[in-house]
């Protein structure tokens, strides 16, 4: 069943990833492909996510807008979260909803410009680990693990501009 999950991820971004920048011609593309290059490498960039893959259970489109938005040193997320939660505080907790510091910040590209940013936001209630993959078409996938909650992952775009969702910090 894991199998399938992470098969039917990988197919999804696949799929996801081919149809991002179609219709547009060789020159808008690598423009597009340079101003998201720059703006990862500035910490200056948004994720708009439309998919969540939980470790356990089905992948779920997402009908409202979430994303994860990275600011010089801060990162706003707006994330939804399913899974099983090993302690939290009392009525659920924040989850993966908070404005904090991102610390450990590294990012790096491959040989053929997808992008591999890592970093930590510690939150009153957690401490969570990112690790984001950007695909030049600007698809993306981020992959969340904390100490108390399970594992889990979004599918989305990134770009350069301001997040959909307007939270938090609008």
């Amino acid at each position: 069943m894991k199998n399938f999950v992470i098969m039917a991820g990988i197919l999804s971004i696949c799929m996801f990833g081919c149809s991002s920048l179609k219709g547009l011609t060789k020159e808008e593309k690598a423009e597009k492909e340079l101003v998201l290059h720059q703006a990862i490498e500035n910490r200056a960039f948004v994720v708009d996510v439309e998919r969540m893959l939980p470790v356990s259970g089905r992948s779920q489109a997402l009908t409202s807008p979430y994303s994860l938005e990275i600011r010089d040193d801060r990162v706003k997320s707006y994330l939804p979260y399913f899974g099983r939660a090993y302690s939290i505080p009392y009525g659920g907790g924040d989850g993966l909803i908070f404005e904090s510091t991102a610390t450990d910040y590294k990012s790096s590209f491959d040989g053929k410009g997808k992008a591999v940013v890592e970093f930590q936001a510690k939150t009153k209630e957690d401490l969570y680990s990112f690790r984001l993959e950007i695909f030049p078409n600007g698809s993306a996938s981020v992959h969340v693990t904390s100490v108390n909650r399970q594992g889990i992952s979004f599918q989305g775009t990134a770009s350069a501009g301001n997040s959909r969702s307007g939270r938090p910090g609008e």
